[in-house]
């Protein structure tokens, strides 16, 4: 398998699939041997592609060391890997298991993140840019633009429902990199998000080529997510998070929910910022 900006530069490994949903997935990211295998060359941070085994069963991971982060001045609290731990700690929370199995642990390099690799659908990408008349029908169109020859060119990205979780999730963690290559559409037909290094900043910092449904209401399983998730965080998901994020971050994302809760209806893009990452793959 290679998505967009997911290209391996190492000769996998055959392993059983074992898929982000399995009961077991969590303790063998956070318990497995590690043994580097490859490097994603794409990524901007020390990115390392995995083996991980234990007890017999074997899968692919991503393995970040913090030792390989890059510092980013408008993030300077915590660390990228944390930042990637909160993410699925918060879309667990909320029962959306949109993001992969991903834990904070010791590696080869030091402690990092390490994230359940997603197998995903050859030629099936739910974000694209394409010509006009190559959108496919029914999908939403981000931006118009011209490609390197001038030609005109559309983002666009599929109208599917796990897209759909995926784009409410990330205005609740505040996503300023949703890239149309951490949108994975994985072969157990599920949409996974991926890549959550700068998330849940205090200020507004949304940028994401998923925008094709502002204004509209959130879906109803986004809805009772966003109460769920309230709910954990004044409990133990506040506790957990506190490991990785600012008191005052968590209560942005408390603010975050009472609005979408007061308010749910996706949002519009801000003015103040770019409202859409650079490169968008």
């Amino acid at each position: 398998m290679s998505a967009r900006g997911r290209t391996v530069s190492a000769e996998r490994k055959s392993a059983a699939e074992v898929l982000p949903t399995d009961p077991a997935a969590i303790e063998l990211v956070a318990r497995g041997r590690l043994e580097v295998e490859g490097r994603l060359v794409d990524a901007s941070n020390t990115t390392l592609f995995c083996a991980v085994s234990r007890a017999g069963v074997e899968a692919k991971c991503v393995y970040k060391p913090v030792s390989g982060e890059r510092e980013l001045w408008d993030f300077p609290d915590g660390t990228l890997a944390g930042r990637e731990v909160a993410t699925y700690l918060v879309s667990e929370a909320a029962g959306l298991h949109v993001v992969p199995p991903t834990v904070f642990r010791d590696g080869p390099l030091g402690p990092g993140m390490v994230q359940l690799w997603v197998d995903t659908k050859d030629g099936d990408d739910l974000v694209d840019v394409l010509a006009p008349r190559e959108v496919p029908p029914g999908w939403r169109r981000v931006l118009r633009a011209r490609d390197r020859f001038g030609d005109p060119a559309i983002l666009t990205h599929a109208d599917h429902p796990g897209v759909r979780l995926l784009a409410a999730l990330d205005v609740v963690i505040n996503n300023a990199d949703r890239k149309g290559g951490h949108v994975l559409h994985g072969t157990d037909d599920r949409v996974y998000g991926v890549d959550h290094g700068i998330c849940l900043h205090t200020e507004n910092k949304l940028r994401t080529v998923l925008w094709g449904w502002i204004g509209e209401p959130l879906p109803e399983e986004a809805i009772e997510a966003f109460r769920l998730t309230r709910s954990a965080l004044r409990n133990r998901l506040g506790e957990e998070l506190a490991e990785h994020i600012t008191r005052a971050e968590i209560k942005a994302l408390e603010g975050r929910l009472e609005g979408l809760l007061t308010e749910p209806v996706f949002p519009a893009p801000g003015s103040e910022w770019r409202v859409i990452p650079w490169p968008a793959f």
